[in-house]
């Protein structure tokens, strides 16, 4: 086997999670901070016996602090992490505008009591998606429903005098598929015209399937940034109203009632304030995406310095593509 004539490279072998994590906890917030929106997004993630603890500019995408807990957070330490945060913009002179988390239980106590009276969104894209499980939740007891209501036979073809039952039996047999094929139809936001046809066909007969979908679309409406807060308030007045006529959708609807629906409606008296918390969520996404190829990332330790230093390499980006921008250009001036 042939070997190489010069040692090998250590480049990279130094991991610099440690060296990262002392820079994110001294020098880091002066940088990240400089150009602050006001607006932040804050969420946990949970990773096997540990939780980490984020909050992110929800304007400039980049992270501003964290934290690695070893047991699920608590009020207590919702509070004291926000109040770190606080410390931190105080020293700075700055001030939060606005904060947008999902809707678990654990911020709406914590919130007021470190910020005082900032606004408080829920995100949207949250709480749809709980709705949009309670509807389709809605759509498969009407399916349960027909397939209760199915004539019964003895095994074997049909007598004469059954055949107009077995052909009942098809068409409900038939209805079942066709709700449970498109079911995705009393969700989506938007519908085609080929789509709207379907809905329609299938929503023949069953009681309550065109209002189901009719009550989707009026949740839709809800978040339309063309009108304020107080309107949309009073949009879901009346949709509550109509929910409650009808007894079965009010307990498979619950959702509708909550008052994180109320929060999530915030946003349309403030333009600048976001309606999800996708900022942070997509660094989530990018935590659960590395742990599937980074085995090594599973302490507390490891986690932490993890994250340190993708913050410090996202803090580094801006610079490391005008690097890239300055050498190609005194390339093509030295060709």
């Amino acid at each position: 086997m042939s070997s190489f004539p010069s040692p090998p490279s250590r480049t990279g072998w130094r991991r610099g999670g440690k060296k990262a994590e002392q820079f994110v906890t001294a020098d880091y917030l002066d940088a990240a901070l400089a150009d602050f929106s006001g607006y932040i997004a804050a969420d946990e993630l949970y990773d096997g016996p540990y939780c980490v603890l984020s909050i992110v500019d929800n304007h400039r995408f980049n992270r501003l602090v964290y934290e690695v807990l070893d047991h699920d957070p608590t009020a207590e330490d919702i509070t004291r992490f926000f109040q770190r945060f606080a410390d931190a913009l105080t020293a700075r002179g700055l001030r939060l505008e606005g904060i947008t988390t999902d809707g678990s239980p654990l911020y709406p106590g914590p919130i007021p009591a470190v910020f005082g009276q900032v606004r408080h969104q829920v995100c949207e894209f949250h709480v749809i998606a709980e709705i949009t499980k309670a509807i389709l939740k809605a759509v498969t007891k009407v399916r349960r429903k027909l397939k209760a209501s199915r004539p019964k036979f003895a095994k074997g073809r049909p007598a004469k005098a059954d055949r107009k039952q077995a052909n009942r039996k098809k068409r409900i047999e038939r209805k079942i598929t066709d709700l449970f094929q498109n079911r995705f139809l009393f969700v989506q936001h938007h519908l085609t015209h080929p789509e709207r046809k379907t809905l329609l066909r299938i929503t023949r007969g069953p009681p309550h399937l065109r209002t189901i979908r009719q009550l989707m679309d009026e949740v839709y409406r809800l978040f339309d940034r063309r009108c304020c807060t107080t309107t949309a308030l009073a949009k879901l007045a009346r949709l509550r109203q109509r929910v409650a006529r009808f007894k079965d959708l009010r307990r498979t609807l619950a959702k509708l009632f909550s008052p994180n629906l109320q929060k999530a409606l915030t946003f349309l008296n403030n333009a600048m304030l976001p309606a999800t918390s996708n900022a942070v969520e997509r660094g989530n996404r990018r935590h659960r995406k590395m742990q599937k190829t980074v085995y090594r990332v599973r302490t507390q330790q490891a986690i932490s310095r993890r994250i340190a230093l993708d913050m410090q390499r996202e803090l580094q980006a801006p610079t490391r593509c005008q690097t890239i921008v300055s050498l190609h250009q005194l390339r093509r001036e030295a060709g």
